[in-house]
């Protein structure tokens, strides 16, 4: 959302965003992990001579807190399968490791970084064109298989905004660790009140007014960054995909519809059954404590993924806590109720300077056994069939469009940089903090809503 990392002004001015939602620990000063996956003797491969070596770089989320060695394992094996050694660059705060060499022109062969992470560099790239297409990596076969790429992952991942940012009808991102994503809350606790899961936002207000009588608040939310794929459910199910759409790019007047003003009052009213100490710690150091408010029966909801099961296994809890997960309460009786899946990319810089051996990395994460190693860690690829092979919690959190809820995909439009335009985080969530916190009133989110969509909609990329 800013221009090309190429001058050292902008980009410290970039790594000065806050930081990103979407499920994963934050940004540490924990050092980069860089040990040498590839293994020494390594068999030759007709494809490339063994000699060959790619980095990747990927970011530590919340699936290596269950399985360290994952990305490690993974690599190893693409070595012995192709050849191709592999220099692992593996950090919390993957942006700051990588950024001062990519700023220099020195770029990792494939990243595994997610939109909406840390200081959004891959939507920095996205804008500056400076992502390889990677549309014929779907028509590779899998290395070690007889599959095609394409033909193993599962339908509709390869065809939102998240892969396809430009709209013309050709990949550049792989759809990574998908996970439905929904409000997560302590089924042990509903089990013991003998309360029920709110199927409308009517019943959710009455079980909040509820809770609170009882000192428990409604709600609480690890940092704002979260509320991106609470927002694009909530869309979804005010206006279903129609709405989603326009207001996804910046449509002239959508903000005064009906169906927005249905989407802030509840994330205004939301704000107000809110623990308020949730502000405070929405921030990369202490996002866990937000967390944390749920496994000690503070709060009933939180919008995460199924990572959060790994990032909080060592975690105190109530007696008798477990893990339950629901979609977004519809807006009326038996209307529909979403839960966004949410997906990860990897992706090649165009710059890199091994594409055709980090393509054949990218075809490999869909091999079964980089599956079966992503899977250790609960990062459950988006290949067809694999959910079938899931077991205990994951089995019930994937089972949640099994179970009447619908799949929302998507995020907003990317937009060229201008000066002062700035990101969908800051304009969108970030004032989340200020309307629980009282410093900010749902007139003035709206209105610099409204201002900045007039500059996202003049500056829409083709």
């Amino acid at each position: 959302m800013k221009r090309l990392l190429s001058m050292t002004l902008a980009f410290l001015m970039l790594l000065s965003l806050l930081a990103g939602c979407g499920g994963a620990p934050q940004p540490s000063n924990e050092p980069a992990n860089t040990p040498d996956a590839g293994a020494a003797d390594a068999p030759d491969s007709a494809d490339a001579p063994a000699a060959q070596s790619i980095q990747v770089a990927a970011l530590a989320s919340g699936y290596m807190e269950a399985y360290p060695d994952m990305w490690k394992e993974v690599c190893e094996a693409f070595t012995a399968e192709t050849g191709i050694q592999v220099d692992l660059i593996t950090d919390k705060g993957l942006e700051s490791v990588i950024g001062p060499s990519m700023q220099g022109g020195d770029y990792p062969d494939v990243i595994h970084l997610a939109t909406g992470r840390e200081a959004g560099l891959t939507e920095q790239f996205i804008k500056d064109n400076n992502i390889a297409e990677i549309t014929d990596v779907l028509s590779m076969t899998v290395p070690g298989e007889s599959a095609k790429v394409g033909d193993k992952i599962a339908g509709g991942f390869t065809d939102t905004s998240l892969t396809n940012p430009y709209g013309d009808g050709k990949t550049y991102l792989a759809p990574m660790f998908y996970s439905p994503c929904g409000l997560f809350y302590n089924a042990g606790l509903f089990q013991a009140k003998g309360w029920e899961v709110p199927k409308t936002w009517d019943e959710m207000w009455a079980l909040g007014d509820k809770a609170k009588a009882e000192d428990i608040y409604l709600f609480t939310y690890p940092t704002t960054g979260y509320f991106d794929a609470f927002l694009y459910a909530l869309m979804y199910s005010v206006g279903g995909p129609e709405f989603f759409e326009a207001a996804t790019h910046y449509e002239e007047g959508i903000w005064d519809s009906q169906e927005a003003q249905t989407c802030f009052e509840i994330i205004a009213k939301l704000a107000s059954y809110t623990n308020p100490v949730t502000p405070a710690q929405a921030n990369d150091q202490d996002f866990t404590q937000n967390q944390q408010l749920v496994l000690d029966n503070k709060a009933l909801f939180m919008p995460n993924g199924t990572w959060i099961v790994g990032e909080m296994a060592e975690a105190p809890r109530a007696d008798g806590f477990e893990w339950g997960m629901t979609a977004l309460p519809a807006v009326s009786d038996g209307g529909d109720s979403y839960s966004y899946t949410w997906f990860e990319q990897a992706w090649i810089p165009a710059g890199a300077a091994n594409i055709d051996a980090a393509k054949q990395f990218v075809a490999f994460l869909y091999s079964d056994k980089a599956c079966e190693i992503f899977a250790k860690g609960g990062a459950i690829q988006p290949v067809l069939g694999i959910a079938d092979s899931l077991e205990g919690d994951n089995q019930m959190f994937y089972a949640i469009y099994d179970n009447g809820a619908k799949a929302a995909m998507g995020n907003f439009a990317a937009y060229s940089s201008v000066a002062g335009l700035r990101t969908v985080r800051e304009v969108f969530l970030d004032p989340v903090n200020g309307l629980v916190s009282g410093t900010v009133t749902a007139d003035q989110w709206i209105s610099d809503i409204k201002a900045a969509s007039d500059q996202m909609r003049a500056n829409l990329m083709e």
